[in-house]
């Protein structure tokens, strides 16, 4: 394997868009299929960095950093963490992490936060052995 790349995504492309697709399913299986514009939405957003990941000449991961502000202090997110199936177990996703802690340090001060859910072991013991902490506190969801 090639040295891995992470690069933010800059621009709304099709390989681009291909590839998020191709990673979405193994992400969760609720997601839908992006499209072009939701691509541009996020890239084009100056609060939604779109981290991807290419090794051996495709893009096989992807995650998200959100950043906002709020009264306590600058909050940032690592959304929508995923390495390709085929791809797991080379220490990708924690490459992933480590540029997005990276990123995030360009909001400092801030707080970091994550989710993932308790099925994912190696995930979650991924973003342990980086430093996150699990916080006790109930997450809830409401769609509008």
């Amino acid at each position: 394997m090639h040295e891995p790349i992470i690069f933010e995504a800059t621009e709304a492309n099709i390989e681009y868009l291909k590839s998020i697709n191709m990673l979405l399913p193994q992400l969760s299986q609720s997601a839908l299929p992006m499209t072009i514009e939701a691509l541009n939405a996020i890239i084009t957003s100056p609060d939604t960095h779109l981290l991807l990941l290419k090794a051996d000449g495709k893009i096989v991961g992807m995650c998200t950093l959100a950043v906002y502000y709020a009264p306590t202090g600058s909050k940032a997110w690592i959304e929508d963490v995923v390495v390709d199936n085929s791809m797991r177990g080379k220490k990708l996703g924690r490459l992933l992490i480590e540029h997005a802690i990276e990123a995030a340090r360009k909001y400092s001060p801030c707080t970091l936060m994550l989710t993932s859910r308790p099925a994912r072991v190696a995930a979650n013991a991924l973003y342990q052995s980086v430093g996150f902490e699990p916080k006790t506190t109930n997450v809830y969801r409401l769609k509008v």
